[in-house]
């Protein structure tokens, strides 16, 4: 029977699977509790099945891997390729393990385990700025509900801000962590510098409730018209299908053209493809494979153009009431 093993137990098979020599230098480099931890998990282990260490190591590796993919482009450059490499169920496995290391090593901790209502009476008080480098740093769907609660004019200040932050220095980061801590007196100090952006709007809008998105773009498109149209494209992209129920996906593809849908789904995963096949009947679904199939080698701009006609489709779709995408807690519904 096949157990899951707990950190500990992983760090303690790794360390004994690398031997001795290697092992002892790794020791070295962690923190005294961790040392003793794992030392006395090795003490206890009499006999390591085969499979679970080479399920240790490949843990390791893929670990490795997109920790380094992380570093080198971010986040949907990480998933892109550990997508290809590990397939779609254990990609997201392995960067659900990595965001929740990160988060715990981001600045403003305080902020994404505080309660919503409490954080949402601290930050009425702070400078929109403020208010916006702490959301970059929360949860994208803790960070809706807080946005949620403002007043609404102070919703689209903040959004723009969002949408509009760069760079931060670590040393404002670590001047308004100090504010924080004379208020909640339990911060994490680190440092950083990328924050914010276009796709840290975009996941809290994804969050937020409809009514609150609209308001929030309504303004946007007033003071911003340029980061309202960016933020409208980014808002679902064609990936999101797989979230959308059966009902939806079958009155979207009434709009969509066999050619986009042949050129959108050559780029696409094996599980948008299976969604959509899945909707469609058994020999339209074979048509669309062998004009998939027989197509030519096609750029990757030619797809995504496919992809982004799509997905202007279903945004007008949704906007007409004809389907839902669901947001926060809200079901994919027809209406």
């Amino acid at each position: 029977m096949q157990t899951k093993l707990k950190g500990v137990s992983k760090a303690a098979i790794l360390l004994i699977a690398l031997g001795p020599e290697t092992s002892s230098q790794v020791l070295k480099l962690l923190p005294d509790n961790l040392i003793q931890k794992i030392t006395y998990e090795i003490a206890n282990i009499d006999y390591v099945e085969p499979y679970d260490r080479d399920r240790v190591i490949e843990d390791f590796i893929d670990m490795a891997s997109a920790r380094e993919f992380l570093m080198d482009g971010g986040l949907d450059y990480a998933k892109n390729l550990l997508n290809k490499a590990l397939g779609t169920h254990r990609a997201k496995e392995v960067i659900d393990v990595l965001t929740q290391i990160q988060q715990r090593e981001r600045p403003f901790a305080i902020a994404r385990k505080a309660d919503p209502l409490q954080l949402t009476n601290l930050l009425l008080s702070e400078h929109p700025q403020t208010i916006a480098l702490i959301m970059c740093y929360m949860q994208p769907d803790k960070a809706a509900l807080v946005l949620s609660q403002f007043p609404v004019e102070l919703q689209a200040e903040i959004a723009e801000r969002i949408g509009t932050i760069n760079r931060t220095s670590p040393a404002v980061i670590k001047r308004i962590e100090s504010i924080m801590d004379n208020k909640f007196s339990n911060l994490i100090e680190n440092d950083t510098e990328t924050v914010g952006g276009v796709k840290a709007l975009v996941e809290i809008l994804n969050s937020v409730d409809r009514s609150t998105e609209r308001n929030i773009l309504s303004d946007l498109e007033e003071t911003q018209p340029e980061l309202a149209e960016i933020i409208k494209a980014n808002l679902f992209i064609f990936e999101d299908v797989v979230n959308l129920d059966k009902n939806s996906i079958q009155r979207i593809l009434r709009e969509v053209s066999n050619e986009d849908l042949v050129l959108a789904l050559k780029g696409a995963s094996e599980e948008v493809g299976s969604v959509v096949y899945g909707n469609m009947s058994k020999r339209a679904a074979e048509m669309l494979k062998e004009d998939i199939q027989f197509m030519g080698p096609v750029r990757l701009s030619t797809v995504e153009e496919a992809q982004h006609r799509i997905v202007g489709i279903i945004r007008r779709l949704d906007e007409a009431g004809e389907i839902v995408i669901g947001r926060g807690d809200q079901d994919s519904v027809i209406v």
